[in-house]
Parts: structure tokens; C-alpha cells; sequence
């Protein structure tokens, strides 16, 4: 915002005071001291396309889903903030909407392999009737996940009060609008007729007071429905799954293929992308993430443990193994070593909403790849720069960690 008027602008909205961010894994203030359960550890998070929704995924296997409140209270919709000509003056709020058990624990017997229920990955589907819909996966099973507001229906107007409905006999309703007493036993007395629970007949006109309960709806609580699980297609670990802009189809990757699934379908998947050499001691590197372009529905790309970033076309043959576009960072051979290799490794990437721009996270850095400029990224942020001088004693300990994701 520029100019006085600008200023101005600013100071009657009021601007909001400046965030402070703060490293945290799990939910809620940690005392000093106070440790930290495993189960309870943040293992994934995404927005929806709105923004107005956030998933998060733990290590227990847990799914926590949030809702902004901001713009529904304060400054009317998303839009409308956007096309205003100043901040708003509140920081948007996510509250908490519902949370589900998206993953158990596993043990594959034929492999003596036990599956953790941590959640790796989340991914946002296209909405309908209000109900939200989205993707969750551990390391080897996918669900596809539908949670919507459900009415609870309760029966009002009673002619029973459950707290009197101990015997044979009948009572009067707690609700009804009858002035009639009711007596020890159940029974009711009338003022031309007093009907005891035993030997009761019914009068020739019948009971006045009886009436039809009505069933009225009270409250609305949010269930979380499995409507398909996909799984027995992966050998190895899947570390992403993404879906497709044409809402009928997603991907899932693992170290060395790369699977298409129909949404409507989870009995089997069509192999599109895979690297696995005819001998393994051949193998120089693994697939670490995929992703689908946000427009073209042909077009997806994934990146390796090597650095580099494929961008494949569905439209050119059935098995992808080849490549349309090549991103990767030309080095000096004598700038290459063996922990230039290791932290080169791409964690995670991610289309920029219009598709022209790819972001790739690896250890050290953020990279900005312009998708029609193969030959280097167009901008490059350092993220861990201050330990590049601890690289060999961080690798001697073990402490790497290939997990960040964008």
C-alpha cells in the first residue's frame, strides 16, 4: 500500500501485531521438562485448496481437522478480503472442528513386517453436498475419508416419562400439556375416571390424552466415514500420494514406483512410473515425492534422491519411465562430494497454484524451478545454511532428517 491515503487506510482497520512463531511438533503448551509422547508427534499437515480447512496427521494415526473462524466473524468472505485495499486486522484462526482414527497399527505376517499407523501423508478432495472429503495414508495403505455433519433426531413429546416406565401400566406424558397427576404405580388419575395400572380397560371414547410423539432434530454432530481403502500395491514405503485436477484420479508413490488409482476403484491401480533396475545393486537413486500439475490432468511430476525433478506426460505412452523435462542443478565435478549427494536429496515438492513454478525442498535449502527453464532453479533460499559446517559430524551421529515436506 502505497501514499498517505494508504496510512490512513491502516491506521483506522487497525493492523494486526506481528506473528511469533514458534517450533512445535504436537499440539497444546508443553510445560518445561514435560515430555513429549511419540504417538502425539505431527507427522502431516495440508490446507484445502480454500484455505478455509487444515488437516493435520500424527504418528498414532490420528487425523485432527480444523476450520478457520476469522473471516466468517470478522470482514465476510475470503474473497472479499482479497479485494480489499488494506490488511485486515485480525491474524486468520483455525479452530477445532473433529478428529478421527485414520490408521491401526499393522503386521504383515507374510513379511514379518510391522506397518505403523503414522500418518505420512494428507490430501484434500473436491467437496460435495457439504461434506468434506480427503486422503490419508501410512506406509503401505490408503483411505479415502468423507466427514459431514450428521443431524442427531431425538423423540420429543412423550407420552412416557422413561423415569416412570417401570411397570406394565401406562403413565402420562412429562411433556404433555395435560394438568393430569400422576400416581406412585404409573397409573393416571382423571377427574371422571381413575384408570390404576391393574385390570385397566379402555373407555369407549378412548384416552384424550394420548398423542403421537414427535421426532425432532436437536443437534448436529461430525461423523468421519472409511468409503474405500487402497492398499497390496506398494513393496516399498509410500511417502506421497496427490490428486489429480480431473477429480477422478490420484497417485501414489513409493522408493521406486509410482501408481495410478481411480478414486471409485480401490481393488487395483495401473503402474505408470517405475525404476527398479533388473539387478538392485544398479540402483543410483529413489523416488522421494510426486505430485500432479493443479490444471493438466496429463502432467505430474517427481523428484529423486539425487536432486533432481522429472516432469512426465501421461499422453506419450502408458509407462512413463521416460521423461518429458529434466530439473536438476549442474554442479562442478570437484565441488561434488559424498555429502553434496546426501543432502541434495529432494524430501518433498509442490506445484505453485497456477502450475508454472515448482517448489523442491531438500536438506539445506528451498528451490524455485521455473518449469520452462530445465538448466537451474530461478531462486534459491537458504533454510539450513549455518550447518553446512557440521555436515560430517551431523552424518557420523545419525541426526539427519529427510522428513521436511512443503
Amino acid at each position: 500500500m502505497n501514499g498517505i491515503g494508504g496510512e490512513e487506510v491502516m491506521a483506522r482497520a487497525g493492523a494486526a501485531r506481528p506473528l511469533e512463531w514458534k517450533f512445535a511438533q504436537v499440539f497444546g503448551e508443553r510445560a518445561f521438562g514435560e515430555e513429549v509422547q511419540e504417538v502425539d508427534i505431527i507427522s502431516a499437515i495440508e490446507f484445502d485448496k480454500t484455505g478455509d480447512h487444515l488437516a493435520t496427521g500424527d504418528r498414532g494415526g490420528r487425523v485432527v481437522l480444523f476450520n478457520r473462524t476469522d473471516t466468517r466473524d470478522h470482514g465476510g468472505n475470503r474473497r472479499d478480503l482479497e479485494t480489499a485495499d488494506y490488511s485486515p486486522s485480525r491474524h486468520p484462526e483455525f479452530h477445532y472442528k473433529t478428529e478421527f482414527q485414520s490408521h491401526e497399527p499393522e503386521f504383515d505376517y507374510l513379511k514379518s513386517l510391522e506397518i505403523e499407523e503414522k500418518i505420512n501423508k494428507i490430501r484434500w478432495c473436491q467437496t460435495a453436498n457439504s461434506a468434506l472429503f480427503l486422503l490419508s495414508t501410512n506406509d503401505k495403505t490408503i483411505k479415502f475419508w468423507k466427514v459431514q455433519e450428521k443431524k442427531v433426531k431425538k423423540v420429543c413429546d412423550m407420552n412416557v416419562d422413561p423415569s416412570k416406565a417401570l411397570g406394565n401400566g401406562i403413565v402420562c406424558s412429562s411433556i404433555s400439556t395435560s394438568s393430569k397427576p400422576c400416581i406412585a404405580n404409573g397409573g393416571c388419575v382423571n377427574r371422571t375416571f381413575n384408570y390404576l395400572s391393574t385390570g385397566f380397560s379402555f373407555p369407549p371414547g378412548g384416552i384424550p390424552f394420548l398423542h403421537l410423539p414427535r421426532v425432532m432434530s436437536h443437534e448436529t454432530s461430525l461423523v468421519a466415514r472409511c468409503r474405500r481403502i487402497y492398499a497390496h500395491a506398494h513393496d516399498y514405503h509410500i511417502n506421497s500420494i496427490s490428486n489429480n485436477s480431473d477429480g477422478e484420479t490420484f497417485i501414489s508413490a513409493d522408493d521406486l514406483r509410482i501408481n495410478l488409482w481411480n478414486l471409485e476403484i480401490s481393488s487395483q491401480s495401473f503402474n505408470i512410473v517405475d525404476v527398479k533396475p533388473a539387478n538392485m545393486e544398479d540402483l543410483t537413486e529413489v523416488i522421494t515425492s510426486a505430485e500432479f500439475h493443479p490444471t493438466h490432468c496429463n502432467m505430474l511430476a517427481y523428484s529423486s534422491s539425487k536432486g533432481s525433478i522429472r516432469l512426465i506426460d501421461l499422453r506419450q505412452s502408458a509407462l512413463c519411465d521416460t521423461h518429458c523435462k529434466l530439473f536438476e542443478e549442474l554442479e562442478a565435478p570437484t565441488s561434488r562430494s559424498f555429502f553434496t549427494e546426501i543432502i541434495a536429496s529432494i524430501s518433498d515438492i509442490k506445484f505453485s497454484k497456477d502450475g508454472r513454478h515448482i517448489l523442491s525442498r531438500d536438506y539445506m535449502t528451498l528451490k524455485l524451478w521455473d518449469i520452462n527453464m530445465e538448466s537451474g532453479p530461478v531462486a534459491t533460499f537458504q533454510v539450513h545454511e549455518h550447518l553446512r559446517p557440521k555436515v560430517t559430524s551431523l552424518l557420523h551421529e545419525a541426526s539427519f532428517f529427510f522428513g521436511a515436506s512443503i
